[in-house]
This record gives C-alpha cells, structure tokens and sequence, in this order.
C-alpha cells in the first residue's frame, strides 16, 4: 500500500525566487511530480528583484519530504532557506499549559486564593474527605499514566519518548470534554512499582487513563487498580478500543442487514486490544468468534498457552479449527484486525461470505490493503484518516471519562462500556448511514455528549445541575 502524502509530514519551505516569470508556477510543478500536494503558498517577502515565499506542502514520510525540497532546490533560480516540519513546531515546548481558573490581581484574592484563607478549606476536607471533589480539581481531573512499553506502534520506547502522545491525549480531553487531564510518565516498567505509584497519586484524581503499557502486564496493573482505587480506572488502549470497534460493527451490521447474534467473527490480535475487543464483543451477543495470533488460531489444543490466551482459547473457537488466519477468514462474516500489516490479501477477503466486514485496524499499514478489501467486502474501516470509516479512540475516551466524573462513579462496567458502544452507534442517523459513514467524526458536536450522557446515566448519575448553587455546593 502507498502512502499517500499526509499534513503529519508537512512542511514548510522558506525560499527565495526571482520576482516575475514562472518559477511559482514550476515549483507547484515540481512539488507534485514528486508526489507532494502543495497546501499553501504565501510571499512574506518582495522587491524588485527577489520574492520570498514560504511553500507548504504535505509529504508521505519525512524521506519524501526531503525529496520534495530537492525537486523544489532544481527549479532554476530558487534558492531554498528554512525547511520546517509543521509537526515538530506543533510540538515544540509541549502542547499543553497549566492556567489558574481566578486571576490573582490583589491582596485579597491572594489571601482568598491562598494564605490564609486556603487553610480553612483544607480543614473542611480533613473533617470530610468527601469535600475534595467539590472543592479542588480532583472532580474534573484525570491522570494519564503510562511506562512507554508499548506506545502507538513505535513499541518499547521509554516514558520520555511518550510524553508527547500523553500531551496530545491530555490536549483532546481539554478539547472533546472539558477535562483537565494530566500526563505522567513513569521511569518504571515494573508492575508492583507503577500500582504502588498510581494509588500514591490516585487522591488528587477522579479517573485514571491507562495509556500505551504492553500485554500482559496492563491486564495485571488495570485489574489491581480496578481492585485497590475508590475511583475508575480505563486502559483506553484496551477499553477505548474495544467500544469504538463494536459501536462500528454495530452500523456495519446495520448496512449489510445482519444481526449480531448470528454472524462469524474472526479476529487477529491477542494483545491488550484484541483481548478487550473480544470480551466487549462477547458481552455485546456475539456468539461465534475466532482468535489468531502470531501463532495461527488458538484454541484449547495448542501448547504453551499462557493464562490469558488459555481464557480465550476456552471462550471461543467452539468449532475447535487449528489453522492459520487465512483459513479461519474463509466463510466469516467480520474480521478484525488489530495486529500487524498485510497479512491478508484481497484474494482471502473474496472467501468470506457475502456482504462482508473488514475492519483492518493496524496503524500505519493495515492487515490488509483496504482497497483491495474493498473489492470483496461490503463495508471496510482502519485506522487511517485517509480512508473512510476510520475508528479512532478519541471518538469514546473523553466522552467515556466526562461520564463518569459527573457521576462520580468509582468504577469502570461492562454496562457502561455497551451503553458507550450504543449511545455512539447512535450518532450516525438512519439518514446519514451508508457503507463508507458508519463512525461519526470526532468533530461531530453530538458524540461525546451522547457518550457522556450514556455511561453516566448507566453509572446511576445525574445530570450535572445549572444553577448557582448545585446541590454538591459547600455551605456553611
């Protein structure tokens, strides 16, 4: 599959050229014979004899970006200055800032806002520790923890090396749900070590996102923490997952006219998500599935299960088969994918059975080309933004966590997983549903908030109150 040029690989060219003539012109050329797509083109100098121009231009990766500033350096007359790469000055001093909600303008909002006034609020905590969601930003913060073991698809790379997809995790609860999230980034992979730690900082939080920690060890931490916190704990890379895919598979199931209940479902992936995904998928009514892994097909049979494939080999797989992924998708309905790039071709696709599901989710290359799939199957969904149907995360974690703080919920259910699922599906109407928009966009005014209403009506909230005086405010 070839990728296709990208704003993730933008850049900006700072050149100069000579004033008059065509070069302009035969940059844009030049640019797009090399496969670039130029997106901006602004002259932020002039004289007589020379323009200066920054070129902005998408790339597919930062090779072909480097390729498109040669093309652009061999038009006659161009000389090329400054090149930046628009991701990297996103980045730059990190995404995300801290400000106070109370301007500090006199004394007296500084004794109110600190000494002395403060030590009289920490007191009313003390006699009641219930006061802390009220009266700090414990009722609307979030802590997103993570180790670096296994971040986006880049793997093993350390917790500094995460810290800016935590800040751009942080970034979207602010953006999609008004909620102040926090990234901390532990220099430990040791399971004992990161539980010790998140229940040391879990006070001053009312959720804790689990992001980018590998398999086994996230099943381990997410289930001790679940056991061991008074407030929820969500492994978005298992759960997140996992609620996205079934909301799309409902509005798939929708196009092609079949029911959950009675189709065959094959799934590639043990890991963290392939895991969460099939337990959702399960509680959802799903009643015959298939599992591969590196390994081929698991089922009870197989040597060397660990306790975790053990689980899925005897909850699925009732038919007992032994072989590869490519036998298992002859005949399904759905496959899923949540694994690793172009182990499946068009051709196993056209064995499935008609009004097929793809969803080949693995980023950056999915499982399989998904314009090939597109050939055999009815309705195809990845990872991608350039592809239709894409099922992304962002689409359920905010909208999941802004559920549970205004219910001041203490857990994380399957129940409320399967309301998210639903209250999301239910985003795209009967009217807009077709093959290529079975997922909302993200930007979508409806989803978080109907996500949001859904897993805290299904945690036994209420609906945060309007008034001045809410019935959790302090009174003397």
């Amino acid at each position: 599959m070839t990728a296709l040029p990208s704003v993730s690989y933008s850049i900006t060219v700072r050149l100069e050229v000579p004033a008059g003539g065509s070069t302009v012109s035969k940059l844009t050329t030049a640019v797009e014979q090399a496969g670039g797509l130029v997106t901006a083109l602004d002259v932020t100098a002039s004289g007589h004899e020379r323009l200066r121009i920054d070129v902005t231009c998408a790339a597919a990766d930062t090779e072909h970006a480097g390729r498109l500033v040669e093309a652009m350096r061999a038009v006659p007359g161009v000389e090329i200055g400054r090149v930046s790469d628009r991701t990297f000055l996103m980045h730059l001093g990190g995404k995300i800032s801290m400000e106070a909600k109370h301007p500090i303008r006199n004394r007296d909002d500084l004794s109110m806002i600190y000494t002395p006034g403060v030590a009289r609020v920490c007191l009313a905590i003390a006699n009641n520790p219930d006061d802390a969601r009220r009266l700090t930003i414990k009722r609307n913060s979030v802590a997103v923890v993570t180790d670096g073991s296994a971040v986006l698809g880049l793997g093993n790379i350390g917790p500094k090396a995460a810290l800016p997809v935590m800040e751009g995790k942080a970034a979207l609860f602010k953006r999609f749900a008004g909620i102040d999230a926090w990234p901390l980034c532990l220099d430990t992979q040791d399971p004992d070590e990161i539980v010790s730690i998140v229940k040391a900082i879990a006070p001053g939080f009312a959720g804790i996102n689990l992001e980018d920690i590998s398999a086994p060890r996230c099943f381990e931490i997410e289930a001790r923490l679940r056991e061991e916190l008074d407030i929820p704990v969500f492994h978005d890379d298992q759960h997140g997952t996992a609620v996205v895919v079934l909301a799309a598979l409902y509005n798939a199931l929708r196009v092609v006219g079949k029911d959950i209940s009675n189709v065959r479902v094959v799934l590639s992936g043990a890991g963290a998500a392939g895991t969460a995904i099939l337990k959702l998928l399960l509680a959802a009514g799903v009643k015959d599935t298939c599992v591969a892994d590196i390994d081929g097909v698991i089922h009870t049979e197989r040597d060397g299960l660990s306790p975790e494939l053990r689980w899925i080999a005897e909850n699925t797989n009732a038919a007992k088969y032994s072989g590869n992924l490519k036998g298992a998708v002859a005949g399904a309905d759905v496959f899923i994918g949540v694994s690793a790039p172009n182990i499946l071709t068009g051709a196993d696709i056209a064995t499935m059975n008609d009004d097929a599901i793809v969803f080949a989710l693995a980023n950056p290359t999915p499982e399989v080309d998904p314009t090939e799939a597109g050939e055999h199957a009815a309705v195809v969904a990845t990872g991608r933004s350039d592809y239709p149907n894409q099922i992304n995360n962002v689409l359920v974690f905010p909208g999941v966590f802004r559920g549970l703080l205004d219910a001041q919920s203490s857990k994380v259910s399957v129940e409320m997983e399967l309301a998210a699922a639903k209250a999301l599906a239910g985003v795209v109407t009967d009217e807009e549903l077709n093959a290529t928009y079975i997922v909302p966009s993200v930007f979508h005014p409806e989803v978080h908030t109907m996500v949001a209403h859904a897993v805290r009506d299904a945690a036994g909230g209420k609906a945060p109150a309007a008034e001045l005086f809410p019935d959790d405010s302090p009174t003397l």
